[in-house]
């Protein structure tokens, strides 16, 4: 069941909400973060290979240096969010990776850039992303009330889709005509700005509690993750969500693209998924699910929709629709569950839950990439990429077996 649409002076309140210093500052700090993480990659990518010597081998080095701590220490993220003051925690770890990229950004300057170098400021970026996303989580209730926090997480969406679309779309140019280098150290930039427009958050801390080993902080998180079947029920799910779509869009999709259709069209399908996240926003405004997990689940089977069109050989035309719809599912998916997770977790426990969540969900994108390469090249493109599509699918309305995630309510209420 739905609440009717929202009236348009509700949504001018929840755009209110940028007029909310704290919550403005938040919004801005992200927005210019996450330009950065698009930024990033491209100038990384070119700017390795253009080094003496270097190989494709370098440069999974280096990627490899920021994947295993962004996944390998979010557990250990997740304490400190919950023990530290988050805004602090977030300033910490946009300055972080401010200092990681300028340290890349000063080798390939320099020309003076061996290998174990550039792997060991991948490593401190990849560090200080696992710091900063499961503070993100439970900084937001600390910041806005309850009852707005679905438009407010839409709201920091909007921001983030839009900066990724800008940093994608300048960093080519950037570093064509300024170079790789120039490039990144305007990437450190953007996390040094972010770093100062967070530092005026002033959150205030975590509640006093007795001092215990980080081993008992862990155990503690992974028993309130476990004690909650919607909470395990859809993050497992979204591990095999995020697999196939890592699939679809980093092998099945280019291999089909190349074969059946090109470059300039692959780019008008990556555009309508990214359109589709833009957009959704307006949705996510005007409707407020009485129950927002049942709602979230049964958008997941459109994430299949573009691996269906790919697979089925439909044309551009109906690809990039199926992937406008892919992009606003995620959008309305990651915005309903991050709600979800605000408002129903102990703020005390609420990042390391979050990194619980991490994890899990991240958990099989290197398997997914991986089998679907092999698989592609043993059964064909074609009836892999429906496979993947059927197992999204399923994977998708999995939930829905949960009492809890039919069930559970859009309010304030305890787990």
């Amino acid at each position: 069941m739905t609440a009717a649409p929202r009236p348009a002076g509700a949504m001018i309140a929840d755009l209110s909400l940028l007029r909310r210093r704290r919550f403005a500052l938040l919004f801005a700090g992200r927005t210019i973060s996450i330009f950065g993480n698009a930024f990033g990659p491209i100038a990384i990518a070119f700017g390795v290979l253009a080094l003496p010597g270097a190989t494709a081998g370098t440069l999974s080095a280096v990627l490899a240096g920021h994947a295993v701590p962004q996944l390998g220490l979010m557990l250990l993220g997740g304490v400190i969010g919950d023990r530290l003051p988050r805004h602090r925690v977030l300033v910490a770890a946009e300055t972080l990776s401010g200092c990681a990229f300028a340290a890349l950004a000063a080798m390939l300057l320099t020309g003076w850039a061996p290998l174990p170098p550039l792997v060991g400021a991948a490593f401190v970026a990849g560090a200080a992303s696992a710091l900063l996303l499961p503070a993100l989580t439970g900084v937001m209730p600390e910041l806005v009330d309850a009852d707005r926090l679905r438009p407010a997480n839409a709201l920091l969406r909007l921001g983030g889709s839009a900066a990724t679309i800008g940093g994608i779309a300048i960093a080519g140019a950037a570093v064509a005509v300024l170079g790789p280098g120039v490039a990144l150290a305007i990437d450190a930039a953007t996390y040094f700005t972010a770093a100062a427009l967070l530092a005026g958050l002033r959150t205030r801390g975590p509640t006093a509690r007795a001092r215990r080993g980080v081993w008992t902080d862990l155990r503690e998180g992974f028993r309130e993750f476990t004690s909650r079947q919607w909470l395990w029920a859809v993050v497992a799910s979204a591990a095999v969500l995020n697999a196939g779509t890592a699939a679809a869009f980093t092998v099945l999709g280019p291999i089909l693209a190349a074969e059946r259709f090109g470059a300039v069209a692959w780019s008008v399908i990556l555009a309508g998924y990214t359109a589709g996240m833009l957009l959704s926003v307006v949705a996510i405004l005007r409707i407020r699910p009485v129950r927002p997990l049942r709602t979230a689940t049964f958008v997941t089977p459109l994430l299949a929709a573009p691996l269906a069109a790919m697979g089925f050989g439909a044309p551009v035309a109906v690809t990039a629709a199926a992937a406008f719809c892919a992009g606003a599912a995620f959008n309305v998916f990651s915005v309903l569950w991050e709600t979800t997770l605000q408002q129903r977790v102990p703020a005390a426990a609420l990042a390391r839950l979050t990194s619980c969540n991490y994890v899990v969900a991240l958990s099989l994108k290197p398997a997914g990439i991986y089998l679907a390469g092999h698989s592609s090249t043993g059964f064909g493109i074609g009836p892999t990429t429906v496979a993947a599509g059927a197992v999204l699918l399923a994977a998708g309305l999995a939930p829905l077996a949960s009492p809890q995630v039919r069930q559970l309510t859009d309010d304030t209420g305890g787990a």
